[in-house]
């Protein structure tokens, strides 16, 4: 440790798709003593799902953040900075311009970093105490769950046998499926459906010894149980029942009660929800009842990755990265599938049009208002279907099928909504006053109108519903030789 302390200081800031994060350390070998560690909620990323690009405002308070860092960084006498950006800069049209702003404002280089890169910096600083300790369990999978993508690594005996990032993160699944605060039963449900439907298409399948989670949302969720479930502040492991727990108070929780009671930043605590969902779905697929939370991640391993490599750690990495991402997964983490991923989604969409048209004959009766509700469900399970396989589908017949999708379900839900309210004040009508009960019935009457009236608007789509023609187009959507996620 000695060493680590006459060692030069060196920063490394990371720009995520929900946190910009300052790390300033010594490193030498494998060993960091840090000197300062902050981070920032900005939310790129929702920017970039809501719009593709990252806007005006949010280019300037990175900028902000990131003068307010080098500034730190300055006052260390760091010896050098690296900057690196995953997802959501990624992904935006504007990633240059936002790069070039940042470049002139604040007089650093950012490099945008690939998903196996992202993987292999995260799987170094997550790791790097882990395999310090004596009969550390083996194999290992380290997962680094952000705001625009989650990175999965494989490793036997500290090597990379095995890794994929995958473009879902709290921020994105949150953005996507969850965005009520706290989400609601329907969109839990969904986001669910999602996640499955996505992790049936991933090589992750076997059971590891261990698994090791990072990221903003699994700092939170530790910071939450400790706290909420009375765990205390030395514990840094969950089992599967208190990400359960904890994920039930945030299904009843605001974010703003959230952030009150175990002081979290309510920003975080708006994607929190999304963020235990995906953990559990991943420990669910490990068959794993614990996980082990690290507060290290990227910015540990840009600078243990500098320690090691010197001038050319990007470019090892990338070596490093595409080499574990090409090759297939032994019995020791994660098994290859006996599908595509395009078979699976090809399968899978099959399916899902089916059990959706096999409501039709009993909406179209009109005899049983669940049957409704039954459909919508199966319409909204197709949807996420079809966005777990949006990045590996034949646009234009992609755009058709979704288009269709999110046409009959907002048809579906105008039915659906007019009778839980006709439920609801069925039910008030009964405990109602005899003066209330008047306007009450007025008002169900209407109801009763306007849902006839809807009615023939379903029934003449549902008719002109070609499932076959459908069908071919789904199967359209996906190539024949698709290229597999993960």
């Amino acid at each position: 440790m000695q060493e680590t302390r006459t060692a030069p200081a060196r920063a490394a800031i990371d720009i995520g798709s929900n946190t910009l994060q300052l790390l300033i350390a010594r490193c030498q070998g494998d060993s960091l003593d840090i000197l300062v560690d902050e981070e920032e909620m900005v939310r790129l990323g929702k920017d970039v799902n809501a719009h593709g690009e990252i806007s005006p405002q949010k280019r300037e308070e990175v900028i902000g953040i990131l003068q307010r860092y080098k500034a730190l960084a300055v006052e260390h006498q760091v010896e050098s900075i690296f900057v690196v950006a995953t997802e959501a800069t990624r992904k935006a049209r504007n990633s240059q311009q936002f790069l070039n702003a940042i470049e002139r404002a604040v007089g650093v280089k950012t490099q945008v970093i690939g998903g196996e890169v992202e993987a292999m910096l995260t799987f170094y600083g997550a790791s790097y105490e882990y395999y310090r300790q004596q009969g550390a369990p083996d194999p290992l999978v380290v997962m680094d769950l952000g705001g625009g993508s989650t990175e999965l690594i494989n490793a036997q005996r500290g090597k990379v046998k095995w890794l994929t990032s995958v473009p879902v993160g709290s921020g994105w699944l949150h953005d996507r499926y969850m965005p009520s605060d706290p989400p609601t039963e329907d969109e839990r449900d969904l986001a669910q459906v999602f996640l499955k439907t996505y992790m049936d298409g991933t090589r992750l399948k076997s059971r590891p010894e261990a698994l090791i989670i990072t990221g903003g949302s699994a700092k939170a969720l530790l910071k939450m149980a400790r706290a909420a479930l009375e765990l205390g502040d030395e514990v840094q492991r969950l089992s599967f029942m208190d990400v359960v727990r904890c994920d039930g108070l945030l299904s009843s929780l605001t974010a703003g009660e959230v952030a009150r009671r175990y002081g979290i930043d309510e920003k975080r605590a708006a994607v929190l929800p999304a963020g235990a969902t995906i953990i559990q779905t991943v420990m669910t697929r490990l068959q794993l009842c614990e996980a082990r939370i690290s507060t290290h991640g990227i910015r540990e391993g840009v600078l243990l990755a500098y320690a090691r490599h010197g001038d050319d750690w990007l470019a090892t990495l990338e070596s490093h990265g595409e080499s574990a991402g090409s090759k297939k997964s032994t019995s020791t983490g994660a098994e290859m599938v006996t599908e595509t991923f395009a078979e699976t989604g090809r399968r899978l969409l099959s399916e899902g049009t089916r059990k959706m048209g096999e409501w039709r004959t009993e909406v179209l009766k009109n005899e049983d208002v669940e049957a409704v509700h039954k459909m919508r469900v199966a319409s909204r399970r197709l949807r996420a279907v079809l966005d777990a396989y949006e990045d590996i589908c034949e646009p234009k017949a992609f755009k058709k099928v979704y288009s269709w999708t999110r046409e009959l379900a907002d048809i579906l839900g105008q039915a659906r909504d007019t009778d839980v309210m006709i439920q609801n004040l069925q039910q008030r009508e009964e405990e109602a006053e005899a003066e209330e009960k008047e306007g009450l019935n007025w008002f169900i009457a209407r109801l009763r109108v306007y849902r006839d009236e809807h009615q023939l608007v379903l029934a003449r789509y549902l008719k002109k519903l070609d499932e076959q023609k459908l069908l071919r187009l789904i199967d359209a959507c996906l190539p024949k030789e698709g290229k597999r996620r993960g």
